[in-house]
């Protein structure tokens, strides 16, 4: 994925054996897609995606997600319209959460296993879960999320 992101960001005046280099690495990326399951467009995450494993994960193109978000299967973010959630960073999903509407969720929440989230939730570091979702404790997502990013740029963890 973010090889294809790389090609379609920042190489626009390639010449034709890029360009098909770069059809065979959407070709080999929707080929992984499909063999696991994920459908995730392009220049949606942020960098330090964690994906914990295979299985269903669907993302709506207008969806926009920080960085270093962790991801379970299950997980379903956006609809099947133009209204899509803003997640910011540092935002653990847990397995089967379904995230939709034009709604925003603030750094470092945790959000609980199939949690349905139709409301934005403003507060940072908070777990929220449940039917519709909903403050459930003041620990966020720190526990459970790896800050590769921030480890990067030597920012104390």
């Amino acid at each position: 994925m973010r090889k294809c992101e790389y090609w379609n960001n920042c190489l626009k005046n390639i010449s034709p054996a890029h360009a098909l280099f770069y059809y065979t690495l959407q070709y080999r990326y929707h080929q992984m897609s499909v063999r696991l399951g994920f459908t995730i467009p392009l220049n949606v995450f942020g960098p330090g995606l964690s994906i914990a494993h295979y299985g269903q994960l669907v993302v709506n193109s207008a969806a926009e997600i920080g960085e270093n978000c962790r991801i379970h299967p299950g997980a379903n973010i956006g609809s099947h319209d133009e209204t899509a959630p803003k997640i910011g960073n540092n935002v653990y999903i847990g397995p089967g959460a379904k995230i939709f509407g034009d709604i925003r969720i603030a750094d470092g929440i945790a959000i609980g296993a199939n949690s349905v989230v139709n409301r934005s939730f403003l507060e940072p570091n908070i777990s929220i879960a449940g039917v519709p979702a909903r403050k459930v404790s003041d620990t966020g997502s720190l526990p459970y999320i790896v800050r590769g990013t921030e480890a990067l740029r030597g920012q104390t963890l």
